[in-house]
Parts: C-alpha cells; sequence; structure tokens
C-alpha cells in the first residue's frame, strides 16, 4: 500500500467552490481500481491551503490507472483551475519499525 500526498493551494476567495467541487470529485477517486481511501484535510495556519491524502494498493494503481482513465480528465476538469500553483504530488511507503 502506498499514500498519496499532494499539498493543494487553492486561490483566494475559491475555498467553498473548491470544497464543493471536491465533494463530487471524490466519488470519482473513489470508484478507481487499487483506491483504498482518501482524507482531505484543511490548514489551520493558511485557509486557502489543503492536504489530500490518497492511500492506493499500488504506484502504478494511481500514476498509470488513475491519471491515465476517462475519470481522471473529469477530476481534471472539477478541480485542476483551483490551484495555484499546482500541487506537488509524491507517493509514500509506510516504514515497518521494530
Amino acid at each position: 500500500m502506498i499514500l498519496e500526498i499532494a499539498l493543494l493551494q487553492i486561490r483566494p476567495g475559491q475555498t467553498t467552490e473548491f470544497e464543493a467541487a471536491f465533494a463530487q470529485a471524490q466519488r470519482i477517486i473513489a470508484g478507481m481500481p487499487g483506491y483504498i481511501r482518501h482524507g482531505l484535510q484543511h490548514c489551520l495556519e493558511d485557509d486557502h491551503r489543503y492536504a489530500l491524502l490518497v492511500w492506493w494498493a499500488t504506484l502504478e494503481d494511481h500514476t498509470v490507472g488513475f491519471r491515465g482513465s476517462a475519470g481522471y480528465q473529469q477530476w481534471r476538469a472539477l478541480l485542476h483551475h483551483f490551484y495555484d500553483p499546482f500541487p506537488t504530488v509524491e507517493h509514500f511507503t509506510r516504514v515497518e519499525l521494530g
């Protein structure tokens, strides 16, 4: 399992519209093969900043499956115009300790 983390900076004055669009878009990602779960967190220090966390079964489920899908085109249309700048997306794997 991998964790995708994207820090999203939303254009000033558009957070309400972003959250409404995300409520629609989350249904798209939740239906993708390899999707496990997701969460959207709102930053306390910056009202226009969010952290999107998505757990996938494999890296390829996100980078190939989701990004190569028709659903991703819908996701883009709903959300990408809110970002400034465009977010950096990174992938993480759990560290097994002791």
